[in-house]
């Protein structure tokens, strides 16, 4: 076992925040890198000390592992925790770690490659016996026909690297196949460096469950579901824990479908499995499996009284769980709202800019992740994402009641955000019923898109 005492934060805004509120009460100090444009943020005055690893532009700061790694070597970091994006999922930095001794917080350089290509991960689900969406890769245009004549249509084009939609497109038709899978190859290599696809059958009516793996290796537990259906363009919205509506037969599956791919693997750290709940069928497929701390990580924190970036932390020193799947039990409900700076009105534009006012009083079971103070810039150069509001109560309907309440009494001004959108969402008839789809929020959008964002 190796105790580390100084952890360098790889990562900018609320989840910097997050990780070092955590390192405090552990009683590890912090080194916060950040780029030009993030010298005065929270995080940087939270942070035991904060050090510049060059401009704004990501590409220049955040995602410069030599920059990364020589900062954490100068400041006398003995790990860096990556938080979620940016390095997070980076072979070249785990590698650059284990060459400078320097602890990765996140899983085990092979568990990065089983899993950080989405074929290879299909190929380990395939052998650990976990149901797959019908499906494989595709090289060449006659590879993808030869693939679609046999799982139908619709069907979806994936990018074997990389997520959060960018290259991956749905067809309807054969007609236009190729048209599609050029976009879907040139949009791939253009974000992630990767131009491989892969086809998989489209699932009408289907729900995104994913469940939290916790493992040293050895034991490898679960920390139940969450529901991220909730979805525009494939990113997420609004989570949920548990999954709400979810027939017991399939959460229990989907658990153990979970645990027995990552014991497959002998992972070791946090982890998301990630699955597609095909209602119609009451069947799951494996999607991916996501080796870091989820953005969505508060609701399972909520239900479940753990503290998930400590839980990884001690794994990432080699020390074995003290917990059975037994210690771990969840109660009530929680739900997470992602406010982002948007401009609803303007087709959900990001809306940078000075936050006049940041205000989050104190409520009965809410919790916020942020980073946002008065006088706080948001960056045109980041993701738009400034806050989580996380609730849980007893029941989801109380829940959605106390998001609603707390969508009301906190305040963000200076900047356009969508948290009206939110309030929507939490009081319309078929979200409150529970059980939605991913085809819920386009439907919504379609039908009071017009008053919702004006």
């Amino acid at each position: 076992m190796t105790p580390i005492k100084r952890i360098f934060i790889a990562n900018r805004g609320e989840i910097a925040v997050r990780v070092i509120k955590t390192c405090r009460a552990l009683g590890i100090e912090t080194v916060l890198g950040v780029s030009e444009a993030d010298r005065d943020t929270l995080g940087a005055k939270l942070a035991t000390r904060a050090v510049c690893l060059g401009p704004a532009r990501a590409t220049e700061s955040y995602l410069s592992v030599g920059t990364v790694v020589e900062a954490a070597k100068g400041t006398g970091c003995d790990a860096i925790h990556p938080g979620y994006g940016f390095l997070s999922e980076n072979r070249a930095l785990a590698e650059a770690c284990a060459e400078e001794g320097i602890i990765f917080i996140g899983p085990d350089l092979p568990h990065l490659d089983a899993v950080g290509d989405k074929l290879t991960a299909r190929s380990h689900a395939e052998a650990a016996q976990v149901p797959l969406v019908p499906g494989g890769s595709a090289e060449t245009v006659e590879d993808a026909r030869k693939i679609a004549e046999e799982i139908g249509f619709p069907l979806l084009i994936k990018a074997v690297s990389g997520g959060g939609g960018r290259g991956m497109k749905r067809v309807d038709r054969m007609e236009d196949l190729e048209s599609q899978l050029d976009l879907a190859t040139s949009e791939a290599a253009a974000a992630f460096g990767d131009g491989r696809v892969y086809l998989e059958r489209f699932v009408t009516v289907g729900r995104h469950v994913e469940v939290q793996i916790l493992s040293d290796g050895e034991t490898v537990l679960h920390v139940g579901e969450r529901d991220c259906s909730v979805q525009r363009r494939y990113q997420k919205v609004i989570e949920e824990a548990p999954a709400p509506e979810l027939p017991k037969a399939l959460r229990d599956g989907l658990l153990a479908a979970a645990v027995k791919f990552a014991r497959h693997l002998g992972y070791r750290s946090l982890g998301t499995v990630e699955f597609l709940v095909d209602m119609e069928r009451q069947n799951f497929y494996f999607l991916e499996m996501n080796a870091r701390i989820q953005v969505e990580h508060p609701v399972t924190e909520m239900i479940s009284g753990l503290d998930l970036v400590a839980q990884q932390i001690e794994v990432a020193e080699g020390k074995p769980l003290t917990l059975t799947q037994d210690d771990i039990r969840l109660t009530g409900h929680a739900i997470e709202c992602r406010l982002n700076a948007e401009d609803l009105a303007h087709e959900f534009r990001p809306a940078p800019g000075r936050v006049t006012m940041a205000w989050f009083p104190p409520m009965e079971g809410l919790r916020v992740d942020t980073h946002m103070v008065p006088g706080a810039m948001i960056s045109p150069y980041y993701d738009s994402m400034i806050a989580k509001l996380i609730v849980h109560a007893a029941t989801r309907e109380e829940a959605m009641d106390r998001m609603l309440k707390a969508l009301d009494v906190c305040v963000l001004e200076g900047v356009k955000t969508n948290a009206p959108l939110h309030h929507a969402i939490l009081s319309e008839g078929e979200f409150r019923a529970g059980g939605v789809d991913t085809t819920y929020l386009p439907r919504f959008l379609e039908h009071h898109g017009a008053e919702v964002c004006q």
